[in-house]
């Protein structure tokens, strides 16, 4: 690989580490919500949608870091 398409990597990992971080962030502040949903309620479509976010958010984040490894092998 060259220098120049290393570089354009590199600029590109850079940016989903950014997104990766703020991603990290709303996932965490959904998943502070869902926790302090009262128990009467956590079996009701509230607790139901916040915990389907909280499960999308992580999947998000884990597809971020496969992408980042995969760019990383990309750069060897």
């Amino acid at each position: 690989m060259n220098k120049e398409r290393r570089k354009t990597l590199q600029e590109i990992s850079e940016q989903l580490e950014s997104l990766k971080s703020d991603l990290e962030s709303v996932q965490s502040n959904e998943e502070e919500y869902r926790d302090n949903i009262p128990e009467n309620m956590q079996s009701g479509e509230r607790y139901e949608r916040a915990e389907a976010a909280c499960d999308s958010l992580a999947e998000a984040v884990s597809q971020l870091e496969d992408a980042l490894s995969s760019i990383e092998a990309a750069m060897e």
